[in-house]
């Protein structure tokens, strides 16, 4: 990384922390299909004396299950003919970092590998955003991220949730806390833990404040390049629920907990800068947009016009659950078409800031979104725009959850799906192999679904039909 946040370790550093019994478990982890961290504890000194240098292996499932931890037949990568083999975790040194939130331990990412060829595993999530870093880099771009978040807090634990069968959990806060002091005030022992212990584990953040639900809050993580800030992402949800755990409380980052609350979000926001980040490629000097003079660069139009013209394709990749299409309705923040527009919270893409700060937010994933994921299509989709010098449609202005004639976001899962299964630009970018195990994961989520006899059936349909 070009520079070192606070609570970042050296590979000497661990060494001599452990040691000095200042480290004695090293939680050694990947993202998997969902974007959570699997992985192993590992003890510090078996971690120097053997994983350091080899890396450690998984169970291959992990790349091919549910929610449910079931390992689901149909997919290529791997299966029951395969007998579950093994896979490599490589370190990824330039991750590791102090968990400060527990006791005597660290945590490092790892690279997923063929256990037999030592070459990457071309589903897993971190590899699948490598994979467009380096198509940017060869082109002599870096693109930098940034990832707003958006959180639910109950007084309830996970188990005290799970007793009750998830309903009639109770909220923090009983009214919308949009930038409110008083209430954020009592959610601070756990906001406040959770900015603490993120930013002395390397995972700086700006701020946080109250959202536009009942205990509902933003916690806002700095920008940094895309791959370092999707790791700074994970570990981020997973240090807030482990906090939340620790106060006998439970969070929440499901796109739609609660159909009369507002959605949880996960605002993307890119930018394009040359390749020692020193310069914003999308500031420029064309046509001006917005109220503060900004004129965007002809690489900011193409790479615009790579996402509005893939928005619908790429939205499976941003909205990955059947929950995640309930999410959009109209009036609630969460877009629900497809356009652009300056500092306008209705479109799907809102561009923000000027000169180096100028960027694009897009504003279709929820927090269920896997980062990795969701920013690997948004390069994917914008380096397109501009291989192909594809340009935006005009800037909209006003309501676009009012406006006629204009694209959608898919509604459901099943319609994502099927956007992605024609997307010729997908499978050029992240291979038939990669798409076809990701339909095979959406699919399986739906049908899943579809099986399911649920709560609001009981109740409309036990008496009455």
């Amino acid at each position: 990384m070009a520079t070192r946040e606070p609570g970042q370790l050296t590979r000497q550093e661990l060494e001599a922390a452990i040691r000095a019994e200042e480290v004695e478990t090293i939680v050694t982890v990947f993202p998997d299909l969902y974007g959570r961290l699997v992985g192993k504890r590992i003890t510090g000194r078996f971690f120097l004396d053997q994983v350091a240098e080899h890396g450690v292996n998984v169970c291959d499932y992990l790349l091919a299950c549910d929610m449910e931890m079931d390992p689901v037949p149909g997919y290529a990568f791997t299966s029951w003919k395969t007998g579950y083999g093994d896979v490599l975790c490589q370190i990824d040194w330039s991750t590791l970092r102090m968990a400060t939130w527990l006791d005597r331990t660290a945590l490092v990412m790892c690279d997923v590998l063929d256990d037999a060829s030592h070459e990457p595993v071309s589903v897993a999530p971190r590899n699948i955003l490598k994979r467009q870093r380096e198509r940017l880099q060869t082109a002599g771009y870096t693109a930098m991220g940034g990832s707003e978040l958006e959180i639910f807090i109950f007084r309830d634990s996970y188990e005290q949730a799970r007793q009750k069968r998830y309903e009639q959990i109770e909220t923090f806060g009983h009214y919308v806390e949009d930038y409110h002091i008083l209430q954020s005030t009592k959610e601070e022992p756990l906001v406040g833990a959770i900015r603490r212990e993120l930013d002395r584990s390397g995972v700086p953040v700006e701020f946080s404040k109250g959202e536009w639900g009942h205990g509902q809050h933003e916690i806002n993580l700095r920008y940094a390049e895309c791959l370092e800030m999707s790791d700074r992402h994970v570990i981020y949800k997973n240090a807030a629920k482990e906090i939340a755990y620790l106060q006998d409380l439970a969070v929440t980052f499901m796109a739609k907990w609660d159909a009369s609350q507002a959605g949880n979000s996960f605002h993307l926001h890119v930018s394009l800068w040359d390749a020692k980040v020193k310069n914003n490629l999308f500031s420029g000097d064309g046509d001006p947009i917005g109220k503060v003079g900004t004129r965007p660069s002809k690489l900011f139009r193409h790479w615009l016009g790579g996402l509005i013209a893939h928005a619908r394709a790429i939205t499976l990749f941003l909205a990955p659950t059947v929950n995640s299409y309930k999410r959009f309705v109209a009036g609630s923040f969460a877009p629900t078409a497809i356009g652009w527009s300056y500092d306008n919270r209705t479109t799907g893409f809102r561009i923000v800031g000027h000169g180096p700060s100028l960027r694009i937010e897009c504003r279709i994933p929820g927090a269920d979104a896997n980062p990795y994921l969701a920013y690997a299509a948004v390069l994917a989709a914008g380096m397109d725009g501009i291989e192909r010098e594809i340009e935006p449609p005009e800037m909209f202005e006003g309501d676009l959850y009012a406006a006629e004639g204009v694209p959608q976001i898919p509604r459901t899962l099943g319609e994502a799906i099927e956007e992605t299964e024609r997307s010729a630009m997908l499978r050029a970018a992240f291979g038939d192999d990669v798409i076809e195990h990701y339909l095979h994961f959406a699919r399986t989520e739906k049908r899943k679904f579809d099986e399911a006899v649920t709560g609001w059936e009981r109740a409309r349909y036990f008496e009455r039909i």
